[in-house]
């Protein structure tokens, strides 16, 4: 299986697919991906719940599991805030993925309702969960997030102040999601020297992955922006059908081509 602490080369980025189900994954791998995230979004939708519809740590380790079984890259799963405030809840989220044989996984520093834990508490939090990480019987790659730009609650350089502590001790990856330019995300690159991770999502979707290695970071992920293009098309589609009576969005690719790759994904 691919090293995939060796994929995080910054200023060569990778691609980290994020899926929501065994076909997505497959079919993802199939087209080349090096790597697989779960999204907590993309699996709460085909639970029939909204982003943040709260899936528990079991069974969102579990899914994510379920990916790595039917895969053969690795797998990281999205964590969400580690499922708990304490520090110990985030080392025992780590140390349950580690277990079910993920590659890695992500946590944020905000609470399930946005609002960001404290400096103190977030370090801490981090703190707890890259010394799970480094317990881990095989290599574990733990990426610490700052979300508090993307909900619009902190600032860039408190986010900034966040990941250079997060890298003080001893996260592997760094990730603050939606920074607002591509100047914000060159200043926290240059700002840590860890891996810094990017979100493609919104008009972030515009920019190439060349955009992205200039930027200097070492990883790119789509989040829920795959799974949300795959609903547009359920829901454009459906429109048209219920409202005109024309069925011209239903024209997908051929059950052959889909079968080969998910033979090819499963490889």
């Amino acid at each position: 299986m691919t090293d995939f602490r060796a994929l995080h080369r910054p200023g060569d980025p990778f691609i980290l697919a994020n899926a929501w189900d065994v076909g997505s994954a497959r079919m993802l791998v199939a087209l080349g991906a090096q790597a697989i995230g779960t999204s907590s979004a993309g699996y709460a939708f085909t639970r029939g719940l909204p982003d943040g519809g709260r899936i528990g740590r079991e069974e969102q380790i579990a899914h994510a599991a379920d990916l790595a079984d039917h895969v053969s890259v690795p797998v990281s799963a999205d964590l969400e805030d580690g499922f708990g405030p304490e520090p110990a809840d985030c080392a025992a989220t780590v140390e349950l993925a580690a277990m079910a044989g993920l590659a890695g996984c992500c946590i944020e520093d905000v609470a399930p309702d946005g609002t960001p834990y404290s400096f103190e508490a977030s370090v801490a939090r981090m703190d707890a969960a890259a010394k799970a990480a480094r317990r881990a019987r095989h290599d574990f790659v733990f990426c610490a997030r700052t979300d508090g730009v993307m909900h619009g609650t902190y600032d860039l350089e408190e986010a900034i102040r966040r990941l250079r502590a997060f890298e003080e001790v001893g996260v592997d990856v760094l990730y603050c999601p939606m920074p607002g330019s591509m100047d914000d995300l060159k200043r926290i690159t240059a700002a840590t020297s860890a891996p810094v991770n990017a979100l493609v999502a919104g008009p972030w979707t515009r920019n190439g992955l060349a955009e992205f290695a200039e930027a200097g970071v070492a990883r790119v992920s789509l989040g829920s922006s795959l799974a949300r293009a795959t609903q547009k098309l359920i829901r454009d589609a459906g429109q048209e059908m219920f409202d005109a009576g024309d069925f011209g969005r239903l024209g997908g690719i051929g059950g052959r081509e889909v079968d080969a790759l998910l033979k090819q994904g499963s490889d």
